[in-house]
């Protein structure tokens, strides 16, 4: 019997949800998901207080979850929830700090010969250096989101 593939999202803490969106849709060139429709029905039949949810973007948001979604993949055009490869940011309280390295990142693979200009590219969207790995199996920068979260570029 053949497994079906699973759909799966990877789930980070964040303190800003929305911020922490932005920056991740930027970097991967990923797109915001619009959960404004879901929202309004569920404001419109009291299933939700509007103090669950923010104005983000000119629109409705959930105030403490954010996702991003590869812009080729399908979503539920209802919910506004890919189907496909997903970044969700949930909200955690501000006295929940990172204090260890991550135990999982993302590896960002860029054009090759471009990774200078990739670093910086990042880095003008608020990421920030750590460190630069040159060994014999190969080249990469490691570097943090604006909250601090470990990622690699290659």
């Amino acid at each position: 019997m053949t497994a079906t593939p699973l759909h799966w999202k990877l789930v980070v803490d964040a303190h800003d949800p929305h911020a922490q969106a932005d920056f991740w849709a930027a970097a991967l060139g990923y797109e915001v998901e619009d959960h404004s429709v879901l929202i309004g029905k569920l404001l419109g039949l009291g299933a939700v207080p509007p103090e669950l949810t923010v104005g983000r973007h000119d629109r409705r948001a959930w105030r403490d979850a954010a996702a991003v979604r590869h812009p080729d993949d399908p979503y539920d055009a209802e919910s506004g929830t890919g189907l496909g490869r997903r970044l969700l940011f949930n909200r955690v309280p501000q006295a929940e700090k990172k204090t260890a390295k991550n135990r999982l990142h993302i590896d960002l693979h860029g054009r090759a010969g471009e990774l200078d200009t990739e670093v910086e590219r990042l880095r003008a969207l608020g990421a920030r250096v750590v460190d630069h790995v040159k060994e014999p199996s190969g080249e990469w920068v490691v570097m943090t989101d604006p909250e601090g979260n470990e990622f690699c570029v290659h």
